[in-house]
């Protein structure tokens, strides 16, 4: 089999092999030069069952360092342990403690970013509401939220089955599935958002990125969108496929005040 250009296949081993299922701060990409960088906080997927690191994160965090800036990889709990609202509750925390460290780590607080992909998408697209995510743990808010693939639904039409049923249960209520859809709670203040996915996405309905971009407009809030033809789901900085471009996309969508 051809490997695949977008994946770490050393950290693929390690994340299959040495999943503590805990929350960790991945921090061996800080940027250590002696001068500030804006960071980026990366919450890879995995439907809510693993942490797909080696597609998601460490591809993802060197292309960024490529750029000036500082990520941090996001391990939060899954499975069994995953249910609402302990990712996000591991999501708050690693924010908590980079802003906490910023002189340790160099690294600007005022702009910082959001980046999920597939269920990890849910998480970063929830860290943006009012009942689920910043403003409950007091935190400020992120300078722009960057959404690959994205879960953004939990109700079950349009939802990633395994998403739903560990977050919130394969029994969720309707009112349990109405507060964890993203969709349902974008408002005025949700940060500007960049949302990405591919039409042959077989794992993860495309409506779920029109939903929310429907939701961006109806709040006014800023936001950039891409559906990119013959792209699937899971493909990380999509080397080598019609969505390569998006990294850079999203970076001057996040900066282009700051550049």
């Amino acid at each position: 089999m051809a490997r695949l250009p977008y994946i770490d296949y050393r950290q693929m081993w390690k994340d299959f092999f040495l999943n503590h299922n805990r929350y960790e701060l991945v921090t061996d990409y800080v940027i250590r030069d002696g001068n500030r960088h804006p960071f980026a906080i990366i919450v890879p997927g995995g439907g809510y069952i693993g942490v797909c690191s080696f597609v998601e994160g460490t591809p993802v965090a060197r292309q960024l360092n490529d750029l000036g800036i500082s990520a941090f990889i996001l391990h939060y709990r899954t499975g069994n342990k995953g249910k609402f609202p302990s990712p996000m509750d591991d999501l708050a925390r690693a924010v908590t403690e980079v802003l906490e460290k910023s002189e340790e780590y160099n690294v600007i607080t005022d702009n910082y970013s959001v980046w999920g992909f597939s269920a990890g998408g849910h998480l970063a697209a929830s860290f943006g509401t009012e009942n689920m995510g910043y403003r409950k743990y007091g935190l400020p808010s992120p300078g722009a939220i960057i959404l690959g693939y994205p879960v953004i639904t939990m109700h079950k039409e349009l939802t990633h089955k395994s998403s739903h049923d560990v977050l919130i249960g394969k029994q969720a209520s309707e009112t349990e599935e109405e507060f964890t859809s993203v969709e349902k709670h974008v408002d005025a203040n949700y940060p500007p958002t960049f949302i990405w996915c591919g039409t042959d996405d077989k794992v993860v309905s495309t409506e779920n990125t029109r939903m929310m971009v429907k939701s961006l407009e109806e709040q006014g809030i800023r936001y950039e969108t891409h559906i990119y033809d013959d792209v699937g789901h899971g493909i990380g900085i999509g080397t080598g496929t019609n969505a390569e471009e998006w990294l850079m996309k999203a970076v001057y969508f996040w900066l282009q005040k700051h550049i």
